[in-house]
């Protein structure tokens, strides 16, 4: 028997609409998830709702479970945490990088258990902290760094959150917006704006995806300090100011993208299993600052998204059709 799903599609610039869609029976080494919760990464998935991706990122951008082509139609998302119904880990709640969807069959290696410690409605924001995890790795902080997080958006609040276990470290999330400085404090951190961010900076990540943050990142460095890039730009060209003090203070700016496991001895599920430990701290809870039901999904898309992870919710009676 064909069973269905039904799962968001994005169909043109700023439009979305729910579609049934058909659902496999699962095969030996598969599991059946049942979702109860997606998180909208604001950044990511607004770009592809405008159809923002350039056509030279199509493959780079595509993700893991997506259904259909750059621009549109296609089923795009990547934070699902749902509960296994059939096959492998029965009974047990995990994330997957799968789009907003009902139900999906998945082979069992493409899910991570959520440890008990962690609440499924805070699970949602593993993906996130995975490309948190895979920053540090690539920026390698070092005990009493002097470090500014420039972008208090979702990757960026995730990246301070880290780096407040650090000892010694001095800590500023640096955003325009006052509203965030809340949400610093939620996770114990110090909250500047752009003209009040410390200087003589060591570190700097910057997750802004602005010209004028990227320009800022590179004047509170240090000398010999290093910029670390998280920001997507998708299709808008963006201009570095490279002149004055860069080379004079032997500044570094490097990209940092989480297609790419940062350290060669660790792999895609041993960075996913971290980041889902590390989510046991409620602090979290923090950077989720929005919710609603699955099926007003199209409605909610059509709005002004929350600034930081909006929640979805599934409710615990749905079932496959």
């Amino acid at each position: 028997m064909t069973r269905s799903a039904r799962a968001l599609w994005f169909t043109s610039s700023g439009k979305s609409e729910i579609r049934t869609v058909p659902l496999a029976d699962p095969g030996p080494g598969d599991v059946l998830v049942r979702t109860l919760y997606s998180g909208i990464s604001r950044g990511t998935e607004s770009l592809v709702l405008r159809g923002g991706v350039p056509e030279s990122q199509h493959d780079v951008m595509r993700a893991p479970f997506q259904d259909g082509e750059f621009p549109w139609p296609v089923k795009y998302g990547y934070l699902n945490v749902g509960v296994v119904e059939r096959g492998p880990l029965l009974g047990r709640t995990v994330f997957c990088l799968y789009p907003h969807q009902t139900h999906y069959v998945v082979p069992a290696d493409s899910v991570t258990p959520v440890p008990d410690s962690v609440p499924a409605a805070r699970a949602v924001l593993a993906g996130t902290v995975e490309t948190a995890v895979n920053a540090l790795w690539d920026a390698r902080p070092l005990i009493g760094d002097r470090i500014a997080v420039v972008g208090g958006g979702m990757v960026g609040c995730s990246v301070a959150a880290l780096l407040a276990r650090f000892p010694g470290v001095r800590l500023q999330l640096v955003d325009a917006d006052p509203d965030r400085a809340a949400v610093a404090a939620a996770l114990g951190v110090d909250f500047a704006s752009p003209t009040q961010a410390q200087g003589n900076c060591d570190l700097v990540v910057h997750a802004s995806a602005s010209e004028e943050g990227l320009a800022r990142s590179l004047a509170l460095l240090a000398p010999e300090g290093q910029v670390v890039e998280l920001s997507w730009y998708g299709d808008r060209r963006v201009s570095v100011p490279l002149g004055e003090f860069f080379h004079s203070r032997r500044l570094r700016l490097r990209s940092s993208q989480v297609g790419v496991v940062a350290r060669p001895d660790r792999t895609y599920r041993e960075r996913m299993a971290l980041a889902l430990d590390l989510l046991a701290d409620p602090a979290f809870d923090a950077l989720i600052t929005g919710e609603s039901r699955f099926e007003d999904l199209p409605s909610v898309l059509a709005g002004t998204l929350p600034p930081l992870c909006h929640r979805v919710d599934y409710g615990a009676g749905h079932v496959p059709a």
